[in-house]
C-alpha cells in the first residue's frame, strides 16, 4: 500500500476551511441574498474581502484534489486488477445520490451531485498524457474566462430587481423563523430568476465545467507526481506561490474596483483558478513535511473531508435556520467569519481525536461500501480490469 502524502490531506482540509467561509455567506443570507444585501460599511469590507480572497478560489482547490484523486485511484485499482470502470461508476453514483439528498433535504449549495456527474466526464481523460491534460486545462480556462466578459457588470431590469427583492425578503422571513418543511419548500419551489426546474437542473449539472481546468490540472499533477518531489522543486513551488497568488488577487479585485466593467467578469473568472493554484503552491511550499498541530489538524480534517463537509452543513443550518437558533441574516459578515473559524477549529479537534481510533469517517465508509459493493468497504477479490473510454 502506497503511503499517503500528508500535504494532500492538509490541502484538502485547508480547502474545506475556505469553502466553509464562502458558504457561510449563503448560510447567512441565502444563495441570492448574499449578493443583494445592503451591508453596512464594515460588513461591506468583509464581504469584499471574502469575494476576492475566498470565493471561487477554494472550491477549485477541492476540484484540483478531486482530479488528483481520480488518477491515484485509477492507478491503484489497475495495479490490483480491479474492474476500474465498475468501481468508478458505483463511486460516482453514490456521490450523485448523496448530493441529491444533501441538496434537497438540507441546503441548496451542494457540490456532491455535480462532482459525481463530472466524475463520469473525467473518465475520458484518465488515460491521456500529462501534456494533453495541461493543454486541455489551459484552453478551457481561457475559453471559460473569455465567455465571462460582461458578467461582472450585469444589471437587472426594474421588474427583475423587484422580484429579487421580494424573494430575498421572503427568504429572510422563512429561513429565520420557518420550520424544516417550510424552508425546504421555499428552497425547492421559489425561483426569483424564473429559470424553471429543467434549466436550473441543467445549470447545476454544467456548473462544474466552469472549473473543469482545475480537475484537469489535478490529474496532470498526479501523473507528473509533482507532490512526490516538493523538496527538489521547492524554488518552483515558491515562484508559483508568489506570481499566481498576485495574479489571481489582482484579477479578482477588478470586481471590487471596477464592478460595472465588462472586463471584471473575465478578471474574476480567470483570477479564481489562478489564485487557487497560488494557494496550492503557497500551502505546499510552506507546510510540506511539517508536523505542527496546525498541519496535523488540517490533515485530519482532510482525511475525513466528506464527513466534515456534510457536518459543516448540519452545524450551519442549525445556527442560522428557524428550526435551530434562527440567526439567519442577523449577525453580520465578521460574526459569520468568527463562527466559521470556531466551527472549523472544533472540526479539526474532533477529527484529530476521531483519527486516533478510526481510519476513515462514517461518510467515507459509506462511499467505500458502495464503491466496492461490500459492507466492509473492501473489494473481495480482484477482477480483470476493464478498459475505460478513450478521448481524442
Amino acid at each position: 500500500m502506497k503511503q499517503r502524502i500528508g500535504v494532500i490531506d492538509a490541502l484538502r482540509g485547508f480547502s474545506l476551511f475556505g469553502i466553509l467561509l464562502a458558504n457561510l455567506l449563503i448560510f447567512q443570507y441565502g444563495i441570492y441574498g448574499k449578493d443583494e444585501w445592503d451591508f453596512g460599511t464594515a460588513d461591506a469590507v468583509g464581504h469584499d474581502i471574502l469575494k476576492v480572497f475566498v470565493e471561487t478560489s477554494f472550491m477549485p482547490i477541492f476540484a484540483f484534489l478531486f482530479g488528483y484523486g481520480i488518477i491515484l485511484m485509477y492507478s491503484s485499482w489497475k495495479e490490483k486488477g480491479f474492474r476500474v470502470k465498475r468501481q468508478f461508476t458505483r463511486r460516482f453514483l453514490a456521490l450523485i445520490v448523496l448530493g441529491l439528498l444533501h441538496g434537497i433535504l438540507l441546503w441548496e449549495g451542494d457540490i456532491l451531485f455535480a462532482y459525481g456527474m463530472m466524475g463520469f466526464f473525467l473518465l475520458l481523460f484518465v488515460k491521456r498524457k500529462p501534456k494533453t491534460l495541461l493543454i486541455w486545462g489551459i484552453v478551457v480556462l481561457i475559453l471559460t474566462s473569455a465567455f465571462s466578459y460582461g458578467s461582472g457588470g450585469l444589471a437587472m431590469t426594474s421588474e427583475e430587481q423587484t422580484r429579487m427583492d421580494a424573494y430575498v425578503e421572503d427568504t429572510v422571513d422563512i429561513y429565520g423563523s420557518g420550520t424544516f418543511v417550510e424552508i425546504m419548500t421555499h428552497r425547492s419551489q421559489e425561483d426569483p430568476l424564473m429559470l424553471g426546474p429543467g434549466l436550473m437542473f441543467l445549470i447545476l449539472a454544467l456548473s462544474p465545467f466552469l472549473i473543469l481546468p482545475m480537475f484537469l490540472f489535478g490529474m496532470y499533477a498526479a501523473k507528473r507526481q509533482l507532490f512526490n518531489r516538493v523538496e527538489a522543486d521547492i524554488a518552483v513551488w515558491k515562484r508559483g506561490a508568489l506570481w499566481l497568488t498576485l495574479a489571481g488577487l489582482g484579477l479578482k479585485s477588478m470586481i471590487v474596483w471596477m464592478p460595472d466593467s465588462g472586463w471584471s467578469g473575465i478578471g474574476y473568472a480567470l483570477g479564481g483558478p489562478l489564485l487557487a493554484l497560488g494557494y496550492i503552491c503557497l500551502f505546499t511550499a510552506a507546510f510540506h513535511g511539517r508536523s505542527s498541530l496546525f498541519v496535523r489538524g488540517m490533515e485530519a480534517v482532510g482525511r475525513l473531508s466528506l464527513t466534515n463537509y456534510l457536518l459543516q452543513t448540519v452545524c450551519c443550518i442549525f445556527i442560522f435556520y428557524g428550526f435551530g437558533l434562527g440567526l439567519f441574516a442577523s449577525l453580520g459578515i465578521w460574526a459569520g467569519i468568527a463562527i466559521g473559524v470556531l466551527v472549523f477549529s472544533l472540526q479539526a479537534a474532533l477529527s484529530l481525536w476521531y483519527s486516533r481510533y478510526f481510519r476513515q469517517g462514517p461518510m467515507e465508509k459509506i462511499i467505500r461500501m458502495f464503491t466496492y459493493w461490500s459492507f466492509k468497504g473492501k473489494n473481495k477479490r480482484p477482477q480483470p480490469s476493464t478498459d475505460l473510454p478513450k478521448a481524442q
